[in-house]
């Protein structure tokens, strides 16, 4: 009887071959044959699931999306009661901070990503669709917080929501060059967080 083959699990193998390659020298010298190498499949299964390059690094970036929502989903979905607005930041913020290989190697997908988007209005057009649905998501969870007391009604939530994503990715580059500590970029979200939801005070 023929082997039942699951296609999901085979795209997501191949697309997590093409992460790791990503994470360790970025995207451009990388042929097909490499990631069928890494993947440890066929070059004709790496062709039959995708007809690109491209197209295999979309599906990674969806993966890398989805694989970091269930993470914090997982989280949040743990605790006892509903997390006040600043731990879903702080869950967010942290889960998007390159502090574990998974985390470095999404990261450093996302920067391969960038790159090639440059060039590719097809990529750019998806980072233009995502990337807005997320800071619409935090605006949202900070309209909820000024509503329920949590946030002070003088802050912008769209504007705070921009800055707040915007924290993660900067620290990462200094963790990846070794610039700051894992604890240091933390202590920096903290500081901004109680800034945010007027809970900081000066030493």
């Amino acid at each position: 009887m023929p082997k039942q083959v699951d296609h999901e699990a085979r795209r997501i193998q191949i697309a997590e071959a093409l992460m790791r390659l990503a994470s360790r020298g970025g995207l451009e010298a990388v042929s097909l044959r490499d990631v069928a190498s890494e993947a440890g499949v066929s070059m004709g299964a790496v062709q039959h699931y995708f007809k690109s390059k491209d197209e295999m690094l979309t599906f990674a970036m969806n993966h890398v999306n989805n694989r970091a929502e269930q993470r914090i989903v997982g989280q949040l979905t743990s605790m006892p009661t509903r997390p006040e607005a600043r731990v879903v930041m702080r869950t967010l913020m942290l889960e998007m901070l390159a502090l574990s290989d998974d985390s470095r190697m999404e990261y450093l997908t996302h920067v391969a990503f960038f790159l090639r988007a440059l060039a590719s209005p097809e990529m750019a057009e998806l980072y233009r669709q995502q990337w807005p649905q997320l800071e619409a998501w935090v605006a949202g969870e900070l309209r909820f917080a000024q509503e329920s007391g949590e946030l002070p009604a003088d802050r912008n939530p769209e504007r705070e929501a921009e800055a707040l994503l915007l924290i993660p990715d900067g620290l990462s580059v200094g963790l990846l060059l070794g610039q700051r500590t894992s604890e240091e970029a933390i202590r920096s979200i903290d500081y901004h967080l109680d800034r945010l939801f007027g809970t900081y005070t000066v030493d």
